[in-house]
């Protein structure tokens, strides 16, 4: 009766679920035959329920340990990721689920996930380049903004080339991806202050210069949200300097005054904010002044009625009086 209890029916180990799941993972390159396709759901279904539990039972730190360490060492996270294209949408939901599982794996104050991929950055560019094949784009963006609530990856992509193609990718054609680029972009700018201050500063002029093509591209989500950002980073106390040095530029200026007058009321609304700082500011440089003296009349009557439907929006009326006194009483920089 030894036969009953063959090594074929016996469960695999963690161990052994990670090399059978990046064996079969492998041979998807050869092409994505049935039998393949199966064996890598029956491998991710099991290896699932290992770091999930299955409902009635509890998962086990150990068994997880194993997997996660073999993991490590197969290279197995790079297998998921670089072959999410050759999956079909249950697969790459539950493999996705998997490597977010390990992600957030914490002992003590060590995430040993976060570690091993600080080591792997190639792991991090495919990410970043899953925003090029729509349907694992959304797949690639909820990792990357998991990996991006951890300093040291997010400095990763911050601090190479790898940050530049979010200026692309958030004006793709495809809605659901720019949308999913521009927030994970916003996260790498605005979670690690201090981290995204360095940033700015040591690449202001080329960052402007890029941005400024997203408040005038011809997408109105792109120009919406980056506007809104643009918004919140000056007006981020950390971000004192890159503020300064935005609101000194007159082409900066002129550029928002024309968002002024959007045929979008949002885009307006959200242009009033960054075009406040520029008034408000009390060391103005000459430049700046003289393109509001000079347009001074215009602000004059168009201020007042600019958005005035805001009637119960008592900050924004108060902030565009506020306005109106500082552009009246100018006085030119000699």
């Amino acid at each position: 009766m030894a036969f009953l209890f063959s090594r074929s029916s016996r469960q695999k180990s963690p161990q052994e679920l990670v090399r059978s799941l990046r064996d079969s993972l492998k041979k998807l390159d050869l092409g994505q035959d049935k039998k393949t396709l199966d064996e890598v759901t029956r491998f991710v279904n099991q290896i699932k329920v290992l770091v999930h539990g299955d409902g009635n039972t509890d998962p086990s730190p150990d068994s997880i340990a194993l997997l996660a360490q073999e993991a490590y060492s197969s290279d197995l996270l790079y297998s998921i990721i670089a072959r999410q294209t050759l999956l079909d949408f249950e697969q790459r939901k539950d493999t996705m689920s998997i490597f977010n599982a390990l992600l957030q794996r914490q002992i003590g104050s060590r995430f040993p996930t976060v570690q091993y991929l600080s080591t792997r950055e190639p792991i991090l560019v495919l990410l970043v380049k899953g925003y090029e094949y729509p349907e694992v784009a959304q797949n690639s963006g909820q990792i990357l903004r998991e990996c991006i609530k951890h300093e040291q990856l997010a400095k990763i992509i911050l601090s190479g080339d790898l940050i530049w193609s979010f200026f692309e990718y958030v004006q793709l054609p495809a809605f659901e991806t720019a949308s999913d680029a521009f927030s994970t972009l916003r996260d790498l700018l605005t979670r690690h202050k201090s981290l995204a201050l360095d940033f700015l500063t040591d690449n202001i002029d080329k960052f402007f210069v890029e941005y400024n093509r997203l408040l005038q591209s011809s997408n109105y989500v792109t120009k919406r949200q980056s506007i809104k950002l643009l918004g919140e980073i000056l007006l981020d106390r950390t971000n004192y300097v890159i503020m300064t040095a935005y609101i000194d530029s007159p082409e900066h200026l002129k550029l928002i005054m024309n968002l002024l007058r959007d045929k979008s009321k949002n885009i307006q609304y959200e242009s009033f904010h960054v075009f406040k700082v520029f008034v408000a500011n009390p060391n103005k440089s000459k430049p700046v002044v003289d393109i509001l003296l000079k347009n001074r009349e215009k602000l004059l009557v168009f201020l007042p009625e600019f958005q005035s439907d805001r009637t119960n929006d008592d900050q924004f009326n108060d902030e565009k009086q506020f306005l109106i006194r500082q552009i009246a009483d100018l006085k030119p920089v000699q």
